[in-house]
């Protein structure tokens, strides 16, 4: 049983791009929430599945997946796509509509063109896992009373029950006067006191913030690391080297964008061992230069197509480093 179909569905869960070797691509796009005013209908977001017949190059992702779920070999797993896709074409040419499991239909128009129609029961948006589809009922809002029958009911009463106000002479109490002085003054007093206050309190507030972020800034001088992914700041303690004549004073040339990095390194005698060291491995090693934090950056290798890099790096990935990534450094 071929099962090429059900593993191309459970990575689409998960890469916006899966292609199905020989035979096409099937790529992803997010859809934000939708809002039908005229229905009340709410439609979560989601993503949407589309076909481009062009790209047709294995990149080894699908037939990774499949030796990886059926304990097979890399070559076993890339000739039973090609059974499968052998298939679909021999379908394909006898007129047949193709199903593919939770992903949709093929089948040919009266053009004589591919056609491809998604399935819409499906979301592969993560995100909006337990999110359906739902009609809300029309919101009735209760007519509110005009103002004017406020005002016209407010007159009624005061016809029927007028009100009469009798002055009173007030008394005169000289104390009060001075209570008043005196609290007129202690406000005063209150409002510098508390203007001090706050003056010394901004001003701490001001010297905790610049010795923060001249200690951030420290700690980022003092490190040297291999950037990978996102990962706590770490201290290290350095002893200052003299450099040697080999000291990289300015990036070398490089073909193509896309680098797959290595390493960077504070000290540039660090950089270049890592160099050497890759070259006697067989990789076209070289430096590209020093990145914002002053760090002397190495890659394995330079490539100016997209997918030979993708190839590439997940090779290293698998047998050389599981933290080199690709940097795209535009020319």
């Amino acid at each position: 049983m071929n099962n090429t179909a059900k593993y191309i569905s459970e990575l689409l869960y998960r890469y916006e791009c899966v292609i199905l070797p020989g035979f096409g691509a099937f790529l992803t796009r997010r859809q934000p929430a939708i809002i039908q005013e005229a229905t009340h209908s709410f439609f979560p977001p989601k993503k949407l599945i589309s076909f481009n017949r062009q790209l047709q190059n294995n990149d080894g992702l699908l037939a990774n997946y499949v030796a990886s779920a059926e304990n097979i070999s890399y070559t076993d797993a890339v000739a039973k796509i090609q059974r499968y896709v052998l298939t679909l074409n021999e379908k394909m040419a006898q007129g047949q509509r193709i199903e593919l499991e939770n992903i949709g239909a093929f089948f040919t128009s009266v053009e004589d063109t591919l056609q491809f129609e998604p399935l819409q029961e499906v979301n592969y948006l993560t995100e909006a896992f337990g999110l359906t589809t739902f009609v809300s009922p029309v919101i009735k809002r209760e007519v509110t009373i005009k103002r004017e029958e406020y005002k016209e009911e407010v007159e009624a009463i005061e016809e029927t029950a007028p009100l009469a106000f009798t002055p009173e002479k007030r008394r005169e109490r000289p104390y009060l006067q001075y209570a008043a002085t005196v609290a007129i003054v202690l406000g005063i007093g209150g409002f510098f006191g508390l203007k001090q206050i706050s003056d010394n309190t901004i001003s701490y507030n001001n010297r905790e913030w610049k010795e923060a972020n001249a200690e951030i800034e420290n700690r980022i001088q003092e490190a040297t690391f291999e950037i990978t992914s996102p990962l706590p700041a770490v201290n290290l303690n350095l002893i200052k080297e003299e450099s040697t004549s080999t000291a990289i004073e300015e990036s070398e040339t490089v073909s193509g964008k896309y680098h797959i990095v290595a390493g960077a390194f504070r000290i540039a005698s660090n950089a270049d061992k890592r160099v050497k060291k890759l070259k006697a491995q067989g990789f076209d090693a070289r430096h590209i230069g020093v990145n914002k934090y002053g760090l002397h950056q190495v890659v394995y290798q330079s490539y100016a197509d997209r997918l030979q890099a993708l190839q590439a790096l997940r090779k290293i990935k698998k047998e050389q480093s599981p933290r080199a990534w690709l940097l795209v450094q535009e020319q």
